[in-house]
């Protein structure tokens, strides 16, 4: 096309400029459990020339008590938080703090008591996805809102016995269908639901309650829900929920929380005293079998995440209190491990060239990825209780949630 008229090139410099923006935004973008991508990654971080001193506070507002990691899309902010008896969604002015609306829904919870030191949730952290948000409640009522006005599009009823810990899976997007495990024991199964109406296209049920976020791959030539259950780790057919295969995963205690993470063709899975594992699942004739390609019992996640750089796995191990540590993901051989007492949980981002560590005491690390040593960089205090969600990290803002309150932290 030629633009030859003063108004067509007028024109033209402004779309160009808009979808310049927009791409700028999108890319900035951080819309579900462990960022865009599901992987760990920052969305948009580019690392400064020089670290400063401290962060600068912009904001920071009482939000209420949770876990769930705040979601970042275009120039709002949305949080999952608890007041009372009630769970409530939030939409903030990124820039600012300003609550944009807040829709909230009757959430009682029974807690076990040994349930006491975790607090009433919620744990999941909500999805965005095509214009809507979507969320699991610690008792396991599943809720779309729309993004814009916050009303409530559909939500289903509390299972009839709360889940023992409370549901902590973060709700996944495939398509026309939002995959989420939804409860426990006896009401507990993965389920996906039409992200429109609501309706279950597909229930696969399980052997139990599930506190580990699911992820898609697509292994052998086929997409596929993966997660762990109570007892094992599981391939289900995205599309129709039928399980492919599965490979035996007892925890100690039900601990099964942390999310796998897909490194080639094959599956990175951990647990509380069961190490980590690499699974390779692989299709033979009509019949699926998870190999193992190797297993050590060196490092192990316990409730913190771990991330993928290069050949590289990046991670706190639960041995000794708490060792931060990297694995060779070629043979599973440990590359070095710190002495130990770091912290009880520590969510990892990777971003641009650096490692984010942020410690549950409320202390941000900045690391190098590095497979000979731990390389710490630059050290933050970001809060004053602790810390248990993931920061959001988006361009050179740092969303902190702690226990109550949501702030807002730049890289100047």
């Amino acid at each position: 096309m030629i633009i030859n008229s003063p108004t067509a090139i007028v024109v033209a410099l402004l779309l160009g400029t808009a979808a310049e923006l927009s791409a700028q935004t999108a890319s900035l973008d951080y819309t579900q459990w462990l960022g865009s991508n599901r992987d760990g990654s920052a969305s948009g971080f580019k690392e400064p020339a020089a670290w400063p001193e401290r962060l600068s506070q912009r904001w920071t507002l009482e939000v209420g008590e949770g876990y769930a990691t705040p979601l970042v899309v275009g120039p709002r902010v949305y949080t999952l938080a608890r007041r009372g008896g009630n769970e409530i969604m939030m939409a903030l002015d990124a820039a600012t703090g300003k609550v944009v609306w807040e829709t909230s829904y009757a959430a009682p919870y029974k807690m076990n008591p040994a349930t006491a030191p975790h607090g009433q949730g919620p744990k999941a952290t909500p999805l965005f996805h095509d214009g809507k948000l979507f969320t699991l409640g610690i008792s396991g009522i599943v809720t779309a809102f729309d993004a814009s006005t916050g009303k409530r599009l559909w939500q289903t009823s509390a299972p009839p016995v709360d889940p023992t810990f409370g549901t902590a899976t973060s709700p996944l997007a495939d398509g026309n269908r939002v995959i989420v495990h939804v409860g426990g024991h006896n009401s507990g199964a993965l389920t996906a639901f039409n992200k429109d109406t609501g309706a279950v296209v597909w229930r696969w049920g399980g052997d139990g309650p599930a506190y580990a976020s699911p992820i898609i791959a697509t292994l052998g030539g086929t997409r596929q829900v993966v997660t762990i259950s109570q007892q094992n780790v599981v391939g289900v057919s995205a599309d129709t929920g039928a399980l492919l295969w599965q490979h035996p995963f007892k925890t100690t205690y039900d601990n099964n929380s942390t999310t796998p993470i897909q490194y080639g063709d094959a599956l990175l899975v951990s647990a509380q005293e069961k190490g980590v594992t690499l699974l390779r699942p692989v299709k033979r004739g009509d019949r699926w079998n998870a190999e193992v390609v190797w297993e050590t019992r060196d490092a192990g996640l316990f409730m913190s995440n771990a991330v993928v750089v290069g050949d590289s796995l990046y991670g706190l191990s639960h041995l000794a209190s708490g060792q931060f540590f990297a694995l060779d993901l070629k043979t599973g051989k440990l590359l070095w491990k710190t002495r130990g007492r770091e912290a009880e949980n520590t969510a990892f981002v990777k971003a641009d060239n650096v490692l984010f560590l942020l410690k549950d005491d409320g202390e941000l690390i900045v690391a190098r990825p590095n497979r000979t040593a731990f390389q710490p960089l630059h050290r933050y205090t970001v809060a004053k209780s602790a810390t248990w969600a993931q920061p959001a990290i988006s361009g050179n803002r740092i969303f902190v949630k702690d226990v109550s309150s949501l702030t807002l932290w730049t890289l100047d």
